[in-house]
């Protein structure tokens, strides 16, 4: 049960609506419901069901994380469970992400959970990590670090300026999606890393008119990429709804005669 300090399921359902700019009479038709309905869950004059909680929920395209939250704020279990990446139940997703890993060879790609941290790389990406740190390349590895830190791949990227704005653009997105007291603190961190002296500012339009591209230099290479993010559709997971696959495509014939040569 919640208590007096934490929040109450209706103040969070009203967040959620207002945050997909809907009124309580286009939720209720959404939801088949009552505009008075919604107004009483909202105030707490009345306690939803936990079946009306999911259903709100799924109209407000709320994420799996705080779906639970609801529910629990509501005063219900968790719906959706939350299983470790590595539990043997998870073999079936595992496999599937290694194989999509190894088919984008020769180029990068990655798997990154909530947290940005890095759950499985290739060796597209293990080629861009060549030279970095050791302090940087501890468990748990995580990407937004790895790419902003002023010791990681930020002196390497030649259009840096534009591409740290789109993480930390990306970032705050996604805490606007959540309430993740570890996110934020991450984006702080990154958010506050030391721009990198002599930090290429190269401009990049040009390239891949479509997208911003990630032009990072490598061992004397000028590589340019586009990226791409796949999740699940329909996850019923706390981690898999999470996961992200982000792979990065060549957005010149230079990028693919260079890694397609590094291909073993």
């Amino acid at each position: 049960m919640t208590t007096a300090t934490e929040p109450q399921v209706g103040a969070l359902l009203r967040g959620w609506r207002e945050r997909r700019g809907l009124s309580q009479l286009e939720l209720a038709l959404q939801a088949d419901s009552s505009a008075r309905h919604i107004s009483f869950i909202e105030t707490g004059r009345s306690r939803p069901s936990r079946p009306m909680v999911l259903k709100l929920a799924d109209h407000l395209d709320v994420p799996v994380r705080e779906r639970n939250a609801l529910l629990l704020a509501a005063g219900y279990a968790p719906h959706y469970p939350e299983t470790p990446f590595d539990d043997p139940a998870m073999t079936g997703v595992r496999q599937a992400m290694e194989r999509l890993l190894a088919a984008h060879e020769p180029y990068p790609a990655l798997v990154v959970d909530g947290m940005y941290n890095v759950i499985a790389a290739n060796r597209g990406i293990l080629m861009l990590m060549e030279g970095l740190p050791e302090h940087l390349l501890a468990p748990p590895l995580n990407a937004l670090r790895l790419t902003l830190h002023p010791e990681g791949l930020a002196p390497k990227i030649r259009n840096l300026p534009e591409w740290r704005g789109h993480l930390l653009a990306q970032t705050d997105r996604q805490l606007s999606l959540m309430r993740s007291p570890a996110l934020k603190a991450l984006y702080d961190e990154v958010a506050a890393y030391p721009f990198p002296e002599g930090a290429g500012t190269e401009s990049v339009a040009a390239d891949a008119p479509f997208a911003l591209p990630l032009v990072v230099e490598h061992d004397g290479h000028r590589l340019s990429f586009v990226s791409t993010i796949a999740t699940f559709n329909t996850p019923m997971d706390v981690t898999v709804s999470e996961l992200a696959l982000e792979t990065l495509l060549p957005a010149d014939p230079e990028t693919v005669k260079y890694l397609s040569a590094l291909r073993p």
